[in-house]
């Protein structure tokens, strides 16, 4: 077997503008379990299950789903309390396909209120699983509608006011797959486990005991909650077979408020199909890729020329944190090289002359006040438009059918600079420019969740078709939302 050399500088570091570093990797000392006490790559990596369809006809796309407390062993000897959908930790794979019906019960066994929600999913608002549609402790949440966008790589998980960070940190989160025509017809992997693999990057941090330490002091409130182990599919230092060819990764950032920069150890070369909302038009060479938590990639990488047992290391920056050997990769076998395809997808790009309406929206960091005791003030830290989240008020009324330019700044105050990101909730949108300049080709496509550094103006345009209701707008760093950076917007005929 060879293995190659992990090249630590393989991936430098970003460096974040502004003054002080924006996210602090825990060291591990004290009552935190540290890196060095991790196993080496012996586990294999864990594939969620494609969950089953209840109707055997495949005419409709029938599901059930429990949310459940569970337990699982991360250090050996060492048990963790987690959460998690049909399981212990994390939730299997919906994979549906565009104009079917979507049925699914939900059933919370916690003791606590829950949601789901269906992140990047194009849904009447009543069914979006947001902090409007909780699932009380011991309830039920039945959803019922049709599948109405193309083919791609979505998510889901809780959404409930203030709880939202915590209960995805304990294991709430799963891959939503939409197919289509056209899906079927490229030619590019397609086995879900074999070629076709999910990848779930999320960081976590331990106690010495082996729970979660998702403390939630001030620091983690304005920094996100920033692990020191990295889980791959719910997994700590995975091993995964693949076969010689070219195989597509399904990339999810499922962390709480990581931003991860991900790389091979031999800097190759692979293609990027897909962003949040489907396919690109072209593939995308690169050799690393940036995704911000909440952000899904689809990636195409081509072993054809590795030798037998080759092992190659997926490698992620934690930006502003620590670096990990995420997934060592054998290769098994030769096989031929692939051909790429040139074309993936027409997208139907939104000119903006169709705009009826342009909106700021400004995220902002401010400085604290101090109290009397000279802790800092609560106050309103993280604000969109100067406003925390009030559930009883709407902030933007958009008119069913127009198409609007949001203009979306990050400015925070000195000593505070931070990145922050934009999720809106029911549409995808298409990104016009940052700062000015078009984005990369690998956001040209259709998003739902856009990262914005400090400084830095991001233009979206997006149509708001077909429902009307009320969904939310929110900063995707789930301690950031879980704090009151979010606000609702209102679609009306």
């Amino acid at each position: 077997m060879k293995r190659r050399t992990f090249i630590k500088s393989g991936l430098a570091a970003l460096v974040l503008s502004g003054t002080g570093a924006v996210h602090y990797p825990i060291t591990g000392t004290g009552w935190f379990i540290s890196p060095a006490q991790a196993g080496e790559f012996n586990t294999t990596l864990p594939i969620p299950p494609l969950l089953e369809n209840l109707d055997k006809s495949g005419r409709n796309a029938s599901f059930s789903l429990d949310v459940q407390q569970g337990q699982m062993e991360f250090f050996p000897g060492k048990q963790t309390t987690t959460l998690g959908y049909n399981g212990n930790f994390l939730g299997p794979t919906i994979r549906v396909r565009n104009k079917q019906q979507f049925r699914i019960q939900v059933k919370n066994h916690l003791s606590q209120v829950t949601t789901l929600h269906w992140h990047g999913l194009h849904v009447p608002a009543k069914w979006d699983g947001g902090p409007r549609q909780p699932i009380p402790a011991g309830s039920s949440w039945n959803p019922n509608f049709t599948i109405n966008q193309q083919a791609a790589t979505l998510w889901y998980h809780p959404h409930a006011m203030g709880l939202t960070g915590k209960q995805v940190y304990h294991g709430l989160a799963g891959l939503f797959i939409i197919e289509d025509e056209l899906s079927d017809q490229l030619n590019i992997p397609k086995e879900y486990g074999v070629n076709d693999i999910p990848l779930i990057f999320q960081d976590r941090r331990f106690f010495n005991n082996g729970e979660f330490a998702y403390v939630q002091s001030m620091h983690d409130v304005m920094n996100g909650v920033i692990g020191n182990s990295l889980l791959v599919n719910g997994a700590r230092k995975p091993f995964l077979n693949v076969p010689a060819g070219l195989v597509r990764f399904r990339l999810l950032n499922g962390s709480n408020s990581s931003i991860y920069r991900l790389a091979f150890d031999d800097q190759r070369v692979f293609h990027v199909i897909a962003s949040d909302g489907g396919f690109l038009e072209q593939p995308t060479a690169m050799n690393s890729i940036i995704l911000s938590a909440g952000e899904r990639a689809e990636i195409l990488v081509d072993f054809a020329d590795e030798s037998n047992y080759a092992v190659i290391s997926l490698l992620v920056d934690q930006m502003g944190g620590g670096k990990f050997e995420a997934l060592r990769i054998g290769v098994k076998g030769s096989g031929e090289r692939a051909a790429i395809p040139q074309t993936l997808r027409t997208l139907d790009r939104i000119p903006e002359s169709e705009a009826t309406a342009v909106r700021g929206f400004l995220m902002e960091t401010m400085s604290m006040g101090r109290g009397r005791m000279g802790m800092g003030m609560m106050g309103r830290r993280l604000t969109i438009n100067g406003k925390k989240m009030d559930i009883n008020r709407i902030d933007e009324k958009i008119k069913l059918g127009s198409t609007e330019i949001w203009e979306i700044t990050n400015r925070s105050a000195m000593m505070m600079s931070m990145p922050h990101s934009m999720h809106l909730h029911d549409v995808q949108f298409q990104i016009l420019s940052r700062n000015g300049r078009r984005p990369a080709p690998h956001e040209r496509g259709r998003k739902d969740t856009v990262l914005i550094m400090p400084g830095e103006t991001v233009r979206i345009i997006s149509r708001f078709h077909d429902y009307t209701g009320v969904y939310m707008y929110h900063c995707h760093l789930l301690e950031h939302e879980d704090d009151g950076m979010m606000g609702q917007f209102e679609v009306v005929s």
